[in-house]
C-alpha cells in the first residue's frame, strides 16, 4: 500500500504527515530526522534537532502543564502553541516551554527579550468553555478581562510566594516587583466565527537573570531579589499550578477574581504620570472597570482602554533591591 504524504505550515511551524503516522518540526529543524519512522497511528513523532527537546501528550491531560512541550529554541512560545491549537495537536492545558525565545512577543506588538536558560518563557493552550463551564463562549469584553485578570492573579501569587508582597500587577499586564517589572503576560485569542475556541496564553518571568542591560533599572528578577539560583522547570510547573487554581475561579468565583486583582493593583491610589498621545500628565489611579479600562482621577474621572495610555517613568516607589 503507497501511504501518501504532505506538509504544511502554520505560522512559523512545519507539520509533516504520512498516512496514519506524524511528526512536527519547528522552523529550526526543517529536515525532521524521525519524520519516516513507524509509530502507532495518532502518535507523533518526536523530533531532535536539538538534543533536549520533547514532544509528551496525552488524550487528557488532569491539569495544566501536564502535557509539555519543552524546546531549546524557538521565534515566540505563543507562534508555537498557536500553531499546535490549530493544527489540532493540542488540548486544554498544553504547555509549551522554551530556554529561548528568538522574537518574544509583548503587549501591542513589542519585543519580549530573555536572556537564554534564565528565566520562564511558557505559553498555555487553554478552552475558555473548560474554564467557563459552558459553551460556546462568546468573545464579550467583561469575560476577556475576568479571564486576563485571573491569568494575572495566577502568576503574582506564583511571583509572591518567592519574592514577597511587594509583588503587583501593573495595568494591563505586567508583573511587578516594588516598582520593577519582573514579567508580562501576552493573551492571544482564537476565535470561530463568534465563539472563543482558545486562548493562548504568553509568560515571560525573569529568574536567574542578572544583566538587563539598558532596562537594569526598570526591570528585576527572582534571583536578585532572594539571592540565589532557581530551577526554571519546577518554577514553570510551580506557575502552572497557580494558574490552574486562579483560572478555576472563572466560573464559580468571577467577582472574587476582580476584587483580588485590585487588591494587588500597582500604584492603586497613587499618583502617576501617564502619556497620552503627545500630552502628559497626571493621575491618580482608583482602579479598573469590569471590562478592563484603566480608571483615572485628574480633576474628573476617566477610564482608558488597553492602548490609549501609557505609563510614564519613573513609576513610584524607586527603592533600590536588598
Amino acid at each position: 500500500m503507497v501511504l501518501k504524504s504532505f506538509e504544511f505550515r502554520v505560522n512559523r511551524v512545519t507539520f509533516f504527515f504520512r498516512a496514519d503516522r506524524a511528526a512536527i518540526c519547528s522552523k529550526y529543524d526543517p529536515f525532521c530526522v524521525n519524520k519516516n519512522a513507524a509509530y502507532p497511528e495518532g502518535t507523533p513523532a518526536k523530533w531532535n534537532s536539538f538534543a533536549k527537546n520533547k514532544y509528551k501528550l496525552p488524550p487528557a491531560p488532569k491539569h495544566l502543564g501536564a502535557s509539555i512541550v519543552e524546546l531549546q529554541q524557538v521565534d515566540s512560545t505563543n507562534n508555537y502553541a498557536t500553531a499546535l491549537a490549530h493544527a489540532g495537536l493540542a488540548e486544554h492545558g498544553t504547555a509549551v516551554l522554551a530556554r529561548e525565545q528568538t522574537a518574544g512577543k509583548g503587549q501591542r506588538h513589542k519585543g519580549w527579550s530573555a536572556a537564554p536558560g534564565a528565566n520562564i518563557t511558557m505559553s498555555l493552550v487553554l478552552q475558555p468553555a473548560v474554564l467557563f463551564g459552558k459553551e460556546p463562549v462568546a468573545l464579550s469584553a467583561a469575560d476577556a478581562f475576568r479571564f486576563s485578570a485571573a491569568v494575572a492573579l495566577g502568576v503574582q501569587r506564583f511571583f509572591a510566594a518567592h519574592a514577597g508582597e511587594e509583588t503587583f500587577v501593573k495595568w494591563p499586564n505586567d508583573l511587578y516587583w516594588r516598582d520593577r517589572k519582573a514579567g508580562g503576560i501576552l493573551i492571544e485569542n482564537i476565535l470561530s466565527g463568534p465563539d472563543w475556541k482558545w486562548a493562548v496564553v504568553g509568560t515571560g518571568i525573569n529568574i536567574n537573570q542578572s544583566d538587563f542591560g539598558d532596562l537594569s533599572g526598570r526591570a528585576v528578577s527572582l534571583r536578585q531579589i532572594t539571592g540565589r539560583d532557581w530551577a526554571i522547570d519546577a518554577l514553570a510547573r510551580e506557575l502552572c499550578a497557580a494558574l490552574e487554581a486562579s483560572l478555576s475561579r472563572l466560573a464559580s468565583d468571577p467577582a472574587g477574581i476582580l476584587e483580588d486583582y485590585h487588591a494587588v493593583l500597582f500604584a492603586k491610589g497613587e499618583t502617576v504620570r501617564f502619556r497620552k498621545g503627545s500630552r502628559t500628565f497626571s493621575a491618580e489611579v482608583l482602579g479598573v472597570t469590569d471590562d478592563g479600562r484603566l480608571r483615572l482621577w485628574h480633576g474628573l474621572e476617566e477610564a482608558y482602554a488597553v492602548g490609549e495610555v501609557e505609563w510614564v517613568w519613573p513609576l513610584p516607589p524607586l527603592r533600590p533591591i536588598p
